[in-house]
């Protein structure tokens, strides 16, 4: 399936999609900073641009960890980044009444992997009639990224995407098989890999998650041969310094470059 969004079209195999931003919104300057300079890249690489950020991050190790401004004013926030640098959004929903308001800003409705098995959360999403990312939960094989699709198609919405984020390991590790990518990909929906996501190291730092952010381009570029459609980055501008999962995210000095070998391996690719 092919997935039409703004001016550009997700799966058709011929242009790289990348999602990409911050975690967590931090501050209206770290979004305008970082929205400015992916679009910039994108526009130079020629690649498809959705700016990323999580208005609420309720997943959070802690419950002291540092979660976001929240849904009104991280609303706010993102809707003068996407009149601004006039790119589109997606971010996470995790409640079902969220939807609909979430939907009124952002282009993308993504589902976290802990509750893509959520059905009511599901359900809201679809009835948005906007894109519905659901990101493959720890504790499932592909394979079961069937049903829990039917629930957005049963419920009116076939614009779906599934995003392979890492699969549990033993404890406090995560593994890509690129199997999955496959196996997704044959359900007939646009596949997104998530490569700062699977390189976390959940639970690793006691009260909060680790990673190890050096293998991203590395895994992201395996991804790219596997067959993927679009890739996910969180990216900051100086993620040591970030207020949620820093360890695992991609410095946006860094962007280009990584960008750049993925485009390049998507290509050889699909020739």
């Amino acid at each position: 399936m092919v997935i039409e969004l703004n001016n550009f079209l997700i799966g058709d195999n011929k242009k790289l999609t990348i999602l990409a931003g911050p975690c967590a919104i931090e501050s209206q300057d770290i979004l305008d900073e970082t929205a400015k300079t992916l679009k910039e890249i994108c526009q130079k690489l020629d690649i498809n641009y959705v700016f990323k950020s999580s208005f609420d991050k309720a997943n959070r190790s802690s419950i002291n960890s540092f979660r976001g401004p929240g849904m009104e004013k991280g609303l706010e926030m993102l809707q003068r980044v996407k009149d601004k640098y006039n790119v589109p959004i997606v971010t996470d929903i995790h409640l079902p009444e969220q939807a609909e308001p979430v939907s009124k800003v952002a282009d993308i409705l993504q589902i976290p992997a802990f509750l893509c098995r959520q059905t009511d959360l599901l359900v809201a999403a679809a009835k948005t009639g906007k894109i519905v990312n659901i990101k493959k939960g720890q504790f499932l094989a592909p394979e079961q990224m069937k049903s829990i699709a039917q629930k957005v198609v049963d419920s009116g919405n076939s614009k779906i995407m599934l995003t392979d984020r890492g699969t549990t390991f033993g404890y406090n590790n995560l593994v890509s098989d690129f199997r999955s990518i496959v196996i997704m990909k044959q359900l007939g929906f646009p596949v997104v890999f998530d490569a700062t996501h699977s390189v976390q190291m959940p639970g690793s730092n006691g009260d909060s998650t680790g990673g190890d952010r050096r293998f991203v381009p590395l895994l992201a570029n395996c991804a790219m041969a596997a067959g993927a459609d679009v890739l996910f980055f969180e990216i900051h501008p100086n993620p040591d310094c970030a207020k949620c999962d820093g360890a695992n995210m991609l410095s946006l000095n860094d962007a280009e470059k990584v960008f750049a070998k993925c485009k390049e391996i998507f290509e050889v690719v699909r020739k």
